[in-house]
């Protein structure tokens, strides 16, 4: 197919193109509109050692997944539920929680997920206080020079994270531009053979026309 075949059939089919993108489109909108809103709190507790020297901070290094490991369980996530009374279960909650060890930046990050974005803060912000606490207290065994201490970076903030609507909404065009291509290229095949134009006549013959005859009236 050459240039001016594509360009008729844009011209001849570009309400197929039109219909479908804005039904795809529009229906991923609705969608979107329809869903209740989800918020993902962040808190970033930074581990620090009591001293710059590189075989501590190897060792602190080394320590973050422990120190993750220890924070994500049942038993921190009863206390979390305990401090600020809430409806679940231990593991429902641990559910909603994700950490994430960050060794570049020796950081522990905590994400989670409620359908309110204050509440997704304030247990946030519980679950690092417990954690900051927790290490207060394993360096009380410590020599003050051996110590690696805990705090928070920033107090815990949301973000929606569900539904992103202009993503949903632009990949429900994109699936409608598909559509309008396979619907096209079922029509165009249904029409192979079929010539709509003299131009067309003199490619496939590869004869001159000299002449037609006029549409009756």
């Amino acid at each position: 197919m050459e240039l001016e075949d594509y360009i008729r059939i844009l011209r001849r089919r570009w309400w197929i193109i039109v219909v479908s993108v804005v039904l795809t489109a529009g229906s991923a909108f609705v969608f979107c509109k329809l869903q209740h809103p989800q918020y993902t709190s962040t808190a970033e507790i930074i581990i620090d050692p009591a001293r710059p020297d590189w075989g501590l901070a190897q060792s602190a290094k080394m320590l973050l997944r422990t120190y993750m490991t220890a924070a994500d369980s049942d038993q921190w996530a009863q206390r979390v539920i305990d401090e600020l009374q809430l409806p679940m279960r231990p593991e429902q909650l641990r559910s909603k929680a994700h950490f994430a060890a960050e060794e570049d930046r020796m950081v522990i990050k905590l994400e989670i997920e409620a359908y309110d974005g204050d509440l997704a803060n304030d247990i946030a912000r519980t679950w690092a206080t417990l954690f900051i606490h927790w290490r207060d207290q394993q360096n009380q065994l410590q020599r003050k020079e051996d110590r690696v201490y805990a705090y928070l970076r920033d107090q815990p903030r949301y973000a929606q994270s569900w539904p992103k609507t202009k993503v949903v909404t632009a990949a429900g065009g994109i699936f409608g531009l598909a559509i309008a291509g396979v619907v096209i290229f079922f029509l165009e095949w249904l029409e192979t053979g079929v010539v709509h134009t003299p131009q067309e006549l003199e490619r496939h013959l590869k004869l001159t026309v000299l002449g037609a005859i006029p549409p009756a009236d």
